[in-house]
């Protein structure tokens, strides 16, 4: 596998890339809920990268910005949901390097800018909301609305350098074929084999590039994502494409079918995308309680209420490790105050000084 490995690294380093953030992100036991569910647990701390409050999507960007860098871009734009972790990253790492960013949000302006919003305001950033009712509720494919949004953009600011929502395209999701050795390495230190390694899919670029990167070189970790949005049409089959597409970026020929796609839809998503979740909920305050890490209402809350769940059910086996990949999204929490604003009556203690 050592050789396999250089070889997939060898055909990464042919691309230019930017170092955002420290390498590799941390990969913890967590000794409290392995006790409470009876098997090991861990998890990949990619909400540790930064910048702006941090997330996963800094791998991708490492990728796209150095191709915007390249090309001389003064403005970059994307689009994602109203809490999109991608485009509050994207507005960050751009201003680190001198250009204007410009996010789309194909809805209503809320009244009030929270959580991500906040910080794309703080960050200055172009908001752009277009509420042209259309998307969503898996009602197009992936590709059918880049290509959308990609008209519309050009449309308002002429000349920029666009990049996919979620950073979904072969030259972002290369950041995830990296993470899938990284995190390989970092298993085998730590004697761990055959654990299933679970994550949100928003757009599914995260699940594409590690079961590429795992498939390459022939891992015996098992990934497996959480739909979170309920979003695109086939979203499996844009998944697969996808993975194949990396492969023959590397050199390999390697066919991945929608059928080979580990990913559990529309069972956690809840009321719809970009809405918490009672079961998300649940979760994160459980992770919180037990370990002291936070996760987010839109993103790795309802991922993680599919890892339980699954692990109740028996989706996931009897035993073995599990990995949670923690892709980041804090400033989630804050968008939603109200889903927090009850506080449990054991914690909660006012002492009259009078």
């Amino acid at each position: 596998m050592a050789e396999v490995h250089g070889q997939v690294m060898a055909q990464l380093d042919q691309f230019p890339r930017l170092v955002l953030d420290q390498l590799p992100t941390p990969l913890l036991p967590l000794p409290n809920l392995s006790a409470d569910l009876a098997r090991s647990v861990y998890i990949k701390r990619d909400d540790l990268l930064g910048p702006a409050m941090g997330g996963n999507k800094a791998r991708k960007l490492d990728y796209l910005m150095a191709e915007a860098q390249a090309l001389g871009a003064v403005k970059v734009a994307t689009f994602g949901g109203l809490q999109s972790n991608h485009a509050r990253m994207t507005a960050a790492v751009a201003r680190q390097l001198g250009m204007e960013p410009h996010l789309f949000f194909f809805e209503h302006r809320p009244q009030h800018l929270r959580g991500n919003l906040l910080i794309n305001q703080l960050l200055g950033a172009h908001m752009h909301f277009i509420p042209f009712g259309g998307g969503g509720g898996a009602s197009m494919t992936l590709e059918t609305t880049n290509w959308l949004v990609r008209w519309v953009a050009r449309a308002r600011l002429g000349r920029h350098y666009f990049i996919p929502v979620g950073g979904h395209n072969r030259l972002g999701c290369l950041g995830y074929v990296r993470a899938a050795l990284e995190i390989e390495n970092q298993a085998r230190g730590l004697g761990i084999e055959d654990a299933w390694v679970v994550m949100p899919a928003g757009t599914g670029g995260t699940l594409a590039g590690i079961l590429a990167g795992l498939t390459l070189i022939g891992s015996s970790l098992k990934p497996i994502a959480i739909d979170v949005g309920k979003l695109w049409k086939t979203f499996s089959k844009s998944i697969a494409h996808m993975a194949t597409e990396l492969c023959l970026c590397l050199q390999v020929s390697h066919t991945i079918a929608a059928s080979d796609i580990p990913l559990i839809e529309g069972r956690y998503v809840g009321e719809r995308y970009g809405i918490p979740s009672a079961a998300g909920n649940a979760a994160i305050e459980r992770l919180a309680r037990l370990e002291g890490i936070l996760l987010d209402p839109i993103y790795t809350g309802k991922a993680f209420a599919g890892l339980l769940d699954q692990v109740k059910q028996g989706g996931l086996g009897r035993d073995g490790p599990l990995i949670f990949w923690h892709t980041g999204g804090s400033p989630g929490l804050f968008a939603f105050p109200e889903q927090w604003s009850d506080p449990a009556g054991d914690i909660w203690l006012e002492v009259d000084l009078g």
